[in-house]
Parts: structure tokens; C-alpha cells; sequence
């Protein structure tokens, strides 16, 4: 195989990956007119149906221009040897690979992000604030922005330098001390991102003593789940939507609710989301995630390691002398057929899990009010009630609402 083979191919997998997701998006828009299944018909009136309708049909045509401008874009710095510009550039200013590296991808994403802002900014203050959700000052959006950037630069520099630090002393090697990292770093992330991320954009309160508190804490114990830290978080600063989840395990296990979501619901309903909540936990699924996350890295560590000195992967790219960071770029474009059917397979399992922490909170609780709060959010964010099966295997998490509710029901005794 040539370089200028493995070009076309890089080339291919990108335009076909965008032809496919804008198929899927056209199918999934035809289904926005749809009529309302019986079961669903009491989540919007008439006219908050209309409203719904035109919500998706904005984001769907928004979602047109921004995707084929980041498309022509990604195609123009590829046919135009923009990276190899880049890798130029990031040598100019310095000899050692480690702040090469660094220097080329701090250039790639400053780039990209500066680009992609007025688009970011016209969702949520076009947008987001024509429908009533956003709660986004310019100011917090700046700052936001400026916290993103710096948290970039402070944790990706790291593990990018460390990776290729790793890379240039360990030879073949290298994809073991870099799992070793990732996997450190993962669960780190896992068990403190409530107490040490979170801060950094959003205030966090606990629960106060009240009705709610003592719900919550009752339901805990008949379950036999020691659940203490239980917090509120500020969402309402940026959305009216809500949400809540539940973060770290043994001790630093929590349960956040976002305040826009102690509105929206009652009493019950907080208390069969939280069980939905503690459904996930008992039956083991964020330690199941997490081990496959793990494994998944390990993966692709590994055949990236079968690949990275291979030089057709920089030549490919328009860069004569082999680098780690050229590619990578190149390896991530080649991998993403396969990570696109490892995300397919953990989407089914996601999927799997929501009915079993759904039955979870249906026996040990009750079903009807986890309907309601269901429906509630779903028409508070102006769901889509009605997607496209293949957008649904293809993009969905979580099962549809009508699903939900059709497994919720199924031998309901509570």
C-alpha cells in the first residue's frame, strides 16, 4: 500500500461516515410530524407539540449547515497539507518532540474551537433562547469557554506528553505504561468528578433537611443503600433542563440532582428517578462501564502500538518524517469504523441497563411515578417522542420514552 492509497482511504472514511449520519438525520427527521402513540398523547398539548416539532426541525437544519461546514473544512485541511503546515510551524518553535506534539495538537484544537464558537454561541443564544432554555450570560459563556481551555491544556497536555514521553523511551512498549496511565487517570476521574471537576463550573450544595431529604433517605434504607452525600447542583445558571446522576463508588458515592429537576418534578418522582439512580448501582453497571472503558483503552492502545512507526501513517498525511503526533491523527480517522461498532455494542448495553434500573426502581418502588417524571422531562426538553428506529440503534443511550414506559408497565404490580 502507498501513502497516497492510505489517503484516499483516510479520505473515504470520513465523507462515508458523514454520508451516513446525514442519512440517518433525514430518516429521523421525516418522523418528527408523526402522530403521538395513546400512551404518549398526555405528554404535550397541541400547542406544545407544535412547539416540539419546530424545535427539532431548527436543530435539524442547524445541525445540516454545521456538520457539512465542519465536513468542507476537515476536506480543505486535508487536500491542502494542513498538517503538514502545522507540523512546520510547531518545529520552528521548538526541537523536542514532546513540545512538538504538544504545540501541534494545542494548534489543531485552539483552531478548531475558535471556528466552531459562533456556532456554539448562536445554539445557545439563537437557538436555546428562542425555546426558552437557555439561562446562559455572555459572561458565563466566556468563562466557561476560558475553564475549557484551561482544562485542556492542564490535563491533556499531560497525558498527551506523558503519552508520548512514553512513546519515545518504551518503544513497543509504550501502549502498556500508557494503558497503566489512562487507566489511573479513569478512575480517578471516576471516583473524585463530583468533588474536584464539578466545582470548577457549577456550585454544589448539599440536600437540605426537609421532606425530600427524608424521602430519599428512607427509600435508601429499605434497599440497604448507605446514602449520604446527596447534592444539588446549579443547573438552572445555564438550561432550564434537568437531570440528575450518580457519580464515584464505595465511599465517595453520591447522588447530584440538578435544581431544575427538584422543580420540575414532585416529591415521588424525585425519589423513583433517584431509585432508577440506585438501580444502576446495585446492579453493577458503572463498575461494568468502567472495566469496559478500561479494556476498550487497553485495545486501542494496543493496535495503535501495532501501527504508530509504521511511516505510511505520516507520509499519508503529507509529513515526510515519522511522528507520533501525525499518527495519531492518522490512526484515530483509520480506528473509527471499529470504534463506531465498540460504541454500537456499549449503546445496546447502555440501553439493556436503562430497562434494568428501571425494573429496579419498578420493584422497589414504584413504577407509575417514574412514568410521570419521564414524561415531565421528555416534554420540559421537547423530546423527540417519535424517533427512527435506525437513529435510535445507531445514536440512542438510553430506549426511547415509549419503550420505557411499555417496559414499565409490563407486569406492573406497584
Amino acid at each position: 500500500m502507498t501513502s497516497t492509497t492510505l489517503f484516499y482511504i483516510i479520505i473515504a472514511i470520513i465523507i462515508i461516515s458523514f454520508i451516513i449520519d446525514k442519512v440517518l438525520d433525514a430518516l429521523n427527521a421525516k418522523h418528527y410530524n408523526d402522530a403521538l402513540p395513546p400512551e404518549l398523547q398526555d405528554v404535550y398539548d397541541t400547542e406544545e407539540y407544535t412547539k416540539s416539532q419546530r424545535y427539532k426541525a431548527t436543530n435539524y437544519k442547524f445541525g445540516i449547515v454545521t456538520s457539512t461546514f465542519s465536513i468542507i473544512l476537515t476536506l480543505a485541511f486535508f487536500m491542502l497539507d494542513g498538517f503538514a503546515f502545522v507540523d512546520q510551524l510547531a518545529r520552528q518553535l521548538t526541537d523536542n518532540t514532546i513540545f512538538v506534539t504538544l504545540i501541534f495538537f494545542g494548534i489543531i484544537l485552539l483552531g478548531s474551537d475558535i471556528l466552531t464558537t459562533p456556532f456554539s454561541y448562536y445554539k445557545t443564544f439563537v437557538i436555546e433562547e428562542q425555546f426558552g432554555f437557555n439561562k446562559t450570560t455572555k459572561k458565563l459563556f466566556v468563562i466557561d469557554k476560558i475553564k475549557g481551555w484551561v482544562m485542556t491544556i492542564i490535563v491533556g497536555g499531560v497525558i498527551l506528553g506523558a503519552l508520548t514521553w512514553f512513546y519515545q523511551t518504551t518503544g513497543p512498549d509504550f501502549w502498556l505504561y500508557a494503558w497503566l496511565l489512562i487507566t489511573v487517570f479513569t478512575v480517578f476521574v471516576n471516583l473524585f468528578y463530583s468533588r474536584l471537576i464539578v466545582p470548577i463550573f457549577n456550585k454544589q450544595s448539599p440536600l437540605e433537611e426537609g421532606p425530600l431529604r427524608t424521602a430519599i433517605s428512607n427509600y435508601a434504607k429499605t434497599v440497604g443503600f448507605n446514602l449520604d452525600k446527596i447534592f444539588v447542583i446549579d443547573g438552572s445558571k445555564r438550561s432550564t433542563k434537568a437531570n440528575a446522576y450518580f457519580s464515584g463508588f464505595g465511599n465517595e458515592k453520591r447522588v447530584t440532582l440538578y435544581d431544575t429537576l427538584i422543580n420540575d418534578l414532585d416529591e415521588d418522582e424525585i425519589v423513583a428517578v433517584l431509585a432508577h439512580e440506585v438501580g444502576h448501582y446495585k446492579k453493577k453497571h458503572i463498575i461494568f462501564n468502567l472495566v469496559t472503558s478500561v479494556l476498550l483503552t487497553g485495545l486501542t492502545l494496543f493496535i495503535l502500538s501495532l501501527l504508530i512507526a509504521n511511516p505510511l501513517l505520516s507520509e499519508a498525511l503529507g509529513v515526510s518524517t515519522p511522528s507520533f503526533h501525525i499518527g495519531l491523527i492518522a490512526f484515530g480517522i483509520l480506528y473509527s469504523p471499529l470504534s463506531e461498532v465498540t460504541g454500537l455494542i456499549m449503546n445496546w448495553f447502555s440501553r439493556k441497563f436503562e430497562y434494568q434500573a428501571d425494573d429496579y426502581a419498578k420493584t422497589t418502588y414504584k413504577a407509575k411515578p417514574l412514568i410521570t417524571s419521564l414524561k415531565k422531562l421528555s416534554k420540559n426538553s421537547l423530546s423527540n417522542l417519535t424517533p427512527h428506529p435506525a437513529y435510535v440503534f445507531m445514536h440512542y443511550s438510553h430506549p426511547t420514552l415509549l419503550d420505557r414506559i411499555h417496559n414499565l408497565n409490563r407486569q406492573n404490580n406497584k
